[in-house]
């Protein structure tokens, strides 16, 4: 990773607001290199055109094992501080689950329950296209965050297309979120639920996660997603 991440603030914003950036993840060079390769299909095991199945406009391109070594080391290395904040989240909840500190272990969880597929991803976006909010889940075991990283230049290369987070409160309206990023930085962001303090102790609620209409030029983001699919 390009960067030191000061893991004590990610968990901070993650239990304040269900997401955290971290700016400067990947350098220029990197995100040229990720968006670049968008059309090696030997890179890929499938593609996915969102407007085909009501998912919104644009596509993205699944990866194949073995992973590119550069991706497999960042979702090995962010996996196991992420998989501590996940365990606290899942005590608050009273989720029996706990998650190893490994991400091969892991993986051997997901794939003895059939879950082979890799599920890092790239995600590419024209003018007019965007993402209908949704929860990435593929499966039983489902790690409660992902990581998202923008690789195009907000302006430069594009316009409009911001990341979109909602947050459905027990017996409340739903909350929204747009974070800002630019190119290189990565959210951090909940899959499906998390823990809130009340006044009568922890509760949950259900965050979606989506992108709104890019408004013109291309838009690409790398998707890490820790949990396989079936």
């Amino acid at each position: 990773m390009n960067v030191a991440i000061d893991w004590d603030r990610i968990g901070a914003d993650l239990d304040a607001h269900g997401c955290a950036v971290v700016a400067g993840l990947l350098d220029a060079q990197q995100c040229r290199a990720y968006a670049g390769a968008y059309d090696d299909e030997a890179r890929y095991r499938s593609r996915v055109v969102m407007e085909r199945h009501g998912f919104g406009r644009g596509e993205y391109r699944y990866f194949g094992y073995p992973l590119p070594g550069h991706l497999a080391a960042l979702r090995e290395g962010l996996y196991g501080p992420l998989a501590r904040i996940a365990n606290r989240w899942h005590g608050a909840m009273g989720i029996a689950t706990r998650f190893p500190a490994r991400h091969d272990e892991f993986l051997a969880r997901c794939h003895a329950a059939g879950q082979e597929r890799p599920t890092p991803l790239i995600l590419r976006y024209g003018e007019g296209d965007y993402n209908c909010l949704h929860q990435d889940l593929y499966g039983e075991h489902v790690f409660p965050l992902q990581v998202a990283v923008l690789l195009s230049q907000p302006r430069d290369d594009f316009t409009g297309g911001e990341f979109v987070l909602t947050e459905q409160r027990p017996r409340m309206q739903s909350r929204a979120e747009v974070v800002g990023l630019g190119r290189g930085d990565a959210v951090i962001f909940t899959v499906n639920q998390r823990p809130v303090n009340g006044t009568r102790g922890a509760y949950r609620v259900t965050m979606r996660h989506g992108v709104s209409r890019v408004r013109s030029g291309q838009r690409h983001t790398l998707g890490i997603i820790f949990h396989d699919a079936e």
